[in-house]
């Protein structure tokens, strides 16, 4: 038997975000996980356009020292 589910549904659409901020530290933390990666498009539930744009505002959160690289 196939089992199906729902799919997420894209976060960025429903609230109509067209830009992700890179200093929007809280937002950002939920699309990490616990060891720091970024999370990939099947568990976030966001389009293309915007995972690109996520780990984009991820990475420049990481060079500024917003965000860690690495959690221990």
């Amino acid at each position: 038997m196939a089992e199906f589910y729902k799919s997420k549904q894209n976060k960025f659409y429903a609230e109509n975000i067209e830009y992700i901020d890179y200093k929007d530290v809280k937002t950002l933390q939920k699309y990490v996980n616990s060891s720091g990666k970024i999370e990939s498009r099947k568990r976030t539930g966001a389009s293309m356009k915007h995972q690109r744009m996520l780990a984009v505002a991820l990475k420049r959160a990481r060079h500024i020292a917003l965000l860690p690289f690495v959690v221990k």
